[in-house]
């Protein structure tokens, strides 16, 4: 009976965001497996002890970047994990985008900002744009700006730079507020489900208000060229020969009305099965096989 982990974090007293966590432990128990969900940052826990650890939904990761990098080391030599701890590396930091742009994936034109630069930060002055920091998630420290709101953005600048983040400045996609972003999510190198979710900033929301990660979430149907993007994206990533356990792959239209890559997620995307019930046994099943291989 093989032993999985799917690390996860620990909520506090607040209950868990991740709704699917539950039902996939008691998923791939039933198919045979001893599964659980240990919080990754839990010093008790002998990784040692399980023959696959997936990292499932460690979602405080990006803010402890340092310990978390340090943790996935450990198991890494302790076990197997999913996905390989090299790729996880490379994708903590969304400085990626400009590796997947060189390697002709269409992506969303972007700039970096890194603390200590000399000089006063250069903004767009003609068009809406977004600035994030390269490791993050849920849209925290994320803002949408126009030009005339250069001083705000560079207040947000400043902020991020002071905590030791990167920025990144990226146009805002008008396209988004039409036709919102697709999650496509792959499992074992095949398509497991599709989503859409409307626009996650809004004009004037402040960096640092609380925001939904995933508004309006609908399942959706990908298109041909949003499918050519996203395994275009997948076979450029870097030490991933084999097919990857999970990978999600976020798109919005650009300004010729054609699909951008957004986000690579290869760390812990929400998996959005509580959209998708059906997906519930091919992911266990997925995940299994990962761990008997």
């Amino acid at each position: 009976m093989p032993r999985i982990a799917l690390a996860t974090y620990d909520p506090g007293t607040a209950p868990s965001k991740d709704a699917d966590l539950p039902v996939l432990v008691r998923a791939l128990n039933d198919a045979g497996a001893q599964a659980d969900a240990p919080y990754w940052d839990d010093p008790g826990i002998d990784w040692s002890a399980y023959d696959l650890v997936v990292v499932r939904s460690t979602w405080d990761y990006s803010w402890r970047a340092a310990e978390f990098t340090a943790w996935l080391e450990r198991v890494a030599r302790a076990t197997r994990i999913a996905n390989p701890a090299e790729v996880i590396r490379w994708n903590l930091d969304k400085r990626y985008l400009g590796e997947l742009a060189a390697a002709g994936v269409p992506t969303v034109p972007t700039s970096y900002l890194a603390p200590g630069e000399d000089g006063a930060p250069v903004l767009p002055a003609d068009h809406d744009y977004v600035i994030k920091p390269t490791s993050g998630a849920g849209a925290r420290f994320a803002a949408r700006y126009t030009p005339a709101e250069h001083e705000t953005a560079v207040r947000h600048l400043a902020r991020m730079h002071a905590e030791g983040f990167t920025a990144m400045v990226q146009p805002y996609l008008q396209g988004i507020d039409v036709t919102g972003e697709r999650a496509l999510q792959f499992f074992g190198g095949r398509l497991l489900h599709a989503s859409r979710k409307g626009a996650v900033l809004s004009p004037g929301t402040p960096y640092d208000a609380d925001k939904v990660a995933h508004p309006d979430l609908t399942p959706w149907q990908p298109t041909d060229a949003e499918l050519a993007v996203a395994e275009k994206a997948l076979a450029a990533v870097p030490g991933s020969a084999a097919p990857l356990l999970y990978a999600r792959v976020d798109l919005a239209d650009g300004p010729d009305g054609t699909p951008r890559l957004m986000e690579l997620e290869l760390v812990e995307p929400n998996l959005f099965l509580f959209l998708h019930p059906d997906s519930l046994p091919r992911t266990a099943a997925a995940i299994l096989a990962e761990a008997t291989a």
